[in-house]
């Protein structure tokens, strides 16, 4: 059987084009509700489902993740992108101003965030201000202190950097593989009250005080190395780390935790900034906004990933009435000695960068501790 075709009549013709015009409202509206596309640079965690799921369905994006490990990465990370690759950087705040004087993230305006709900301590972080200007927007922070194994050593024993050279700890001493947070804990154990802005006498005193702990050190670890030698019991003490790691391992039953030591503890600080030349500014200003809500603090304190301290009281308030052992755990409940009195008794020290000598110098002189 043949088939035939016809030409369509003229309104056949004006039935189509009808039909073509109708549709064309319903094409542009779904091409207007395209899926936004959000780069992040972060530690491991931060674009996670856990954390960017709610916002992600609310707002019709999705978040693309490149995944760091340390400020020095980082840096080299950005400066090999053009700009506009990052909408949003996730950094430690010692690196902000690094960020800002390299011209890699834009400037903030500060009535668009709720400092309002943050703690006096965090509302004009140091470093995320320039000439009155912000530049980034502290979201979670934490405390460094010795970490160690609760079967071998008390609390009471990791009340000091000392325990250090306990016999106990004879070739399982581990360090988190960053110069930064064990330098300045050393700096804090030689008496140091401010680790990071020390003279050349100083610097040396710390530097013999680190390179007569190598005989004890069992290794230098990344984070997947820390987690597991701390997790098995490979090595029962720890430089330079905090709950951000034994908190993930406490949650799941190890017999691990990190003591703040009589010397004092460091506090490491993450702070989201908008990345220079982003084409999605909007939607990154929003994220920053919903992560420093309450329901956003309150959510990133307990980020599978690792947990975290976080700055804003209303954030402290909504964790207490929904994850209450949380609250408890990280010391952030509401009424009674907590977190931020441990600030404001002066037991912690901002982690910073060097102030008297060169980054270079402390990388150098770890280097020569590791390869010892």
């Amino acid at each position: 059987m043949t088939k035939t075709t016809h030409a369509p009549t003229r309104r056949r013709l004006l039935q189509m084009t009808a039909g073509a015009a109708l549709a064309t409202p319903f094409l542009s509206i779904r091409a207007a509700a395209q899926t936004v596309n959000l780069s992040m640079l972060a530690w491991y965690g931060h674009a996670e489902p856990d954390i960017v799921g709610e916002f992600e369905d609310a707002n019709n994006a999705k978040f693309t993740p490149k995944y760091y490990t340390g400020g020095d990465n980082m840096l080299g990370l950005i400066a090999q992108s053009p700009a506009g690759t990052y909408d949003l950087i996730l950094s430690d705040a010692e690196y902000v101003q690094q960020l800002n004087a390299a011209g890699y993230i834009e400037q903030l305006d500060p009535a668009d965030y709720a400092f309002d709900d943050f703690y006096p301590e965090f509302q004009k972080f140091p470093g995320h201000w320039q000439d009155d200007k912000l530049y980034s927007v502290i979201t979670r922070f934490g405390f460094l202190g010795i970490a160690h194994n609760t079967d071998v050593l008390s609390e009471k024993d990791a009340s000091s950097y000392g325990v250090f050279s306990d016999p106990r700890v004879t070739g399982k001493l581990g360090h988190f593989d960053w110069h930064l947070p064990n330098l300045g804990q050393m700096s804090l154990a030689v008496g140091n009250p401010s680790p990071y802005d020390i003279d050349e006498a100083a610097w040396e005193k710390v530097q013999e005080a680190t390179m007569a702990l190598r005989g004890q050190v069992g290794g230098f670890f990344d984070y997947g190395g820390t987690f597991s030698s701390l997790n098995d019991g490979q090595m029962v003490a720890f430089g330079g780390i905090g709950d951000w790691i034994t908190g993930v391992l406490e949650k799941n039953g190890a017999k691990v935790r990190t003591t703040i030591p009589e010397e004092g503890g460091l506090q490491w600080t993450e702070s989201f900034s908008i990345g220079k030349g982003s084409r999605n500014h909007e939607m990154a200003r929003k994220w920053i906004q919903w992560i420093t809500s309450p329901d956003g603090q309150a959510k990133s304190a307990d980020m599978a990933a690792y947990p975290a301290l976080v700055p804003s009281k209303k954030g402290w308030e909504v964790l207490n009435s929904t994850n209450p052992a949380e609250a408890k755990r990280q010391n952030m409940v509401l009424g009674q000695h907590n977190a931020m009195d441990m600030i404001r008794e002066g037991r912690i020290k901002y982690r910073q960068l060097p102030v008297q000598q060169s980054l270079e110098d402390w990388n150098d002189f770890w280097s020569d501790y590791k390869g010892a």
